[in-house]
């Protein structure tokens, strides 16, 4: 077993993974602290569940409409520059938002368009990020570098929050984007000094509405791909849908305050660590993945159930760090697979379709768990989404046509 474990580390062994990993570490603890005190910022704002459900919609809305164009982008241009177009772009936000703030002339409305202008460099950078890895790593090692990449998102899940709790209380919001701004100096410098080999797609001369139909063509020639999107799907709109309520949970529920979410978001970023480090590699030496993250729907269900029953801090700390257990291996792991199970040339725009189709679908999602959190509580919610969440997990088992069997090939598809 700890054989297995130490082997999910060896992409660390490539320099320039290792560099670019290293940069991406440092970034993602300030965006973390950025998303915690936007959160808190929003609430202490508005002090509506519907408003926290609109940022967390605007955010995620460029991922529904330009998701798929940005796969195409990614698969024609140079990956590394549209990366450091991409951190600089969300580098200036944090500091327009840092200043607002510090200036204390911040609105909601500040707060709505500057995530919406986030949101459209997230959509392009999302796929090209995670299509980099690939480039980083190679095709033998991917699944691996995708697992080190979630496994320093949940360090800096489990750091940035409870940083942000402390910074906040402290110094106040605008510090904590401020921090977040200068963070993204590190991911930039190393893209500059990283080199990647990108398979780029042959040059055809076909439009960007062909190559983007063709992604399409294959995703539903692909079954199992599909079934990873099911998957996918199921964890975002039930379950990380749901974190977006969780300021007004810490304070209405657990009668908190920053420090009580940086300790929430902290607990499932704890959880999420322990995944990535120890279940997901132990996962991935199986052959029945489509099983195994079935279950996992099914665990994650559960836990937020039992969260919906609990108002001591403890209690939802461990019901948090329990179901964050399951979350990044569903994600996590069908990002990797696709990769392998994915033409070279194809790769980002596949995984623009899984972000479109998973993540893109959130903006609605946010927006009815606000909006129903804000009428009948962020509890009664919850319970709803956790027996969805476990039924989904049922269906996947007994519903999906071979998925129980279905065992991944480790050589990657070859274009057809």
């Amino acid at each position: 077993m700890l054989r297995t474990i130490s082997q999910g580390f060896s992409p660390l062994k490539l320099p320039n993974f290792r560099l670019y990993i290293s940069g991406q570490a440092v970034s993602l603890i300030g965006t973390w602290l950025q998303v915690t005190a936007q959160s808190w910022v929003v609430w202490e704002l508005s002090h509506s569940e519907a408003a926290l459900g609109v940022v967390a919609m605007l955010g995620a809305l460029p991922t529904l409409l330009l998701g798929p164009w940005a796969g195409v982008i990614a698969d024609r241009l140079n990956r590394r520059g549209l990366l450091i177009f991409t951190q600089t772009g969300m580098m200036l936000l944090a500091f327009i938002l840092a200043t607002l703030v510090q200036l204390r002339i911040v609105q909601l409305w500040h707060v709505f368009i500057l995530s919406t202008t986030l949101g459209i460099f997230s959509a392009l950078d999302f796929p090209t990020q995670q299509a980099f890895l690939g480039d980083l790593s190679g095709m033998s090692e991917v699944r691996k570098a995708v697992n080190m990449n979630a496994m320093f998102l949940q360090v800096s899940r489990m750091i940035g929050p409870a940083l942000a709790g402390w910074v906040i209380g402290s110094w106040g919001a605008a510090t904590a984007f401020w921090l977040n701004g200068a963070s993204f100096l590190a991911v930039i410098a190393s893209l500059i000094a990283v080199r990647a080999n990108q398979v780029r797609r042959p040059q055809t001369g076909n439009s960007v509405l062909r190559d983007l139909w063709d992604g399409m063509l294959y995703l539903r020639s692909q079954p199992r791909i599909q079934d990873l999107l099911l998957l996918s799907i199921c964890v975002t709109l039930l379950a990380l849908s749901l974190m977006s309520m969780l300021p007004a949970f810490a304070s209405e529920t657990l009668k908190g305050n920053a420090s009580t979410l940086g300790l929430l978001l902290g607990s499932s970023g704890a959880g999420a660590l322990v995944s990535v480090v120890f279940i997901m590699p132990l996962a991935q030496s199986r052959k029945r993945v489509g099983l195994l993250m079935s279950l996992a729907l099914i665990w994650a269900g559960s836990w937020i159930i039992a969260l919906s029953l609990v108002h001591w801090l403890p209690l939802a700390m461990l019901c948090l760090f329990a179901l964050s257990f399951s979350l990044p291996l569903v994600v996590a792991m069908s990002m990797g697979l696709i990769q392998v199970l994915a033409p070279g040339e194809m790769r980002a725009r596949l995984l623009s379709l899984f972000t479109m189709v998973s993540f893109g679908l959130q903006p609605l999602s946010v927006v009815l768990i606000g909006a129903a959190s804000e009428r009948f509580g962020v509890p009664r919610v919850a319970s709803v989404n956790g027996t969805l969440l476990v039924l989904a997990g049922l269906a996947m088992i007994f519903l999906r046509k071979g998925l129980r069997q279905w065992q991944v090939q480790t050589a990657p598809v070859v274009a057809p």
